[in-house]
């Protein structure tokens, strides 16, 4: 069985990317779906069923969301039983929606997580997991804990051009996301760096809201601005799913993203990313 430096678990808008960015020869894709074209690089395996052994790697990469149908992450607890030869470092794309509410305050590493919602339990039960794991084998873990991802083909233009409404300005609260590039930088440094393990938060540190996102993309499209809708009117209108990302504000500080992991973003501005993630 080959030995890998990186295997990167589930190979869908983020991994991919990272993939791309990893050194082919020594890289491993396991995707959840069957490739459309047979390569070297990716295998398919179904995490919704007992995986077979997976290869050996110094450096593991897990992107897969958990099932939406459980209360713990029964997809990871499979795959951490088929990795039989422990790595040195395990990689966990997490959420910050594990913070729960904060009321719009500021949170980091140290604050406590208070998840709202069952996809967000079941992110904590994953966290916990994973480093009951990683402490029993001596492993390093890094958990990244991710806001919303933009990026090409991640900026809703079907939602914006088919008039779909948006929560009003003076009623959104402080948003947190990140260009899918900058959070491929982040994995990749946690991946190939030397830097200490542990919880981060990632972001681009530009707190404006999902309004003004929403407004600037459809400006930058050259679109129609999205009507808008007061909480109360969303509250009718939006789906659970939806309103519960609404029902939660806070302010990631990614200072230790920046000064451990000593990432520089490429974009800090949010207007930048989504300019360059348009359709060109």
């Amino acid at each position: 069985m080959a030995n890998f430096r990186v295997l990167v678990a589930g190979t869908g808008y983020v991994g991919s990317r990272l993939l791309a960015a990893l050194p082919a020869e020594s890289t491993l894709g396991v995707s959840r779906s069957a490739p459309d074209v047979v390569s070297q690089t990716t295998v398919h395996a179904d995490f919704d069923q007992d995986l077979a052994a997976l290869p050996s790697a110094e450096s593991i990469v897990y992107t897969v969301p958990p099932a939406g149908d459980d209360s713990q992450d029964l997809r990871l607890a499979r795959f951490l039983k088929a990795v039989r030869v422990p790595p040195k470092r395990f990689v966990y794309v997490s959420t910050s929606g594990v913070y729960g509410d904060c009321n719009g305050q500021r949170v980091d590493e140290r604050s406590r997580v208070n998840p709202s919602t069952a996809r967000a339990r079941r992110r904590v039960a994953a966290e916990q997991l994973l480093a009951s794991w990683c402490e029993a084998g001596a492993f390093e873990l890094f958990v990244l804990r991710v806001p919303g991802i933009y990026g090409p083909g991640r900026l809703r233009l079907d939602r914006i051009q088919a008039g779909e409404p948006i929560l009003r300005e003076q009623d959104a609260g402080p948003a947190n996301r990140i260009h899918v590039d900058d959070l491929v930088t982040c994995l990749l440094a946690a991946v190939t760096t030397a830097c200490p393990a542990g919880v981060f938060n990632v972001g681009d540190g530009d707190h404006r809201s999902s309004s003004w996102f929403s407004h600037t993309v459809a400006e930058l499209a050259g679109l129609p601005s999205p009507p808008e809708l007061s909480l109360a009117e969303a509250k009718e209108q939006f789906s659970e799913m939806r309103l519960s990302f609404l029902r939660e504000s806070r302010r990631l500080d990614v200072r230790r993203m920046r000064e451990v992991l000593r990432v520089s973003l490429k974009y800090p501005d949010a207007r930048e990313g989504i300019r360059d993630s348009l359709p060109h």
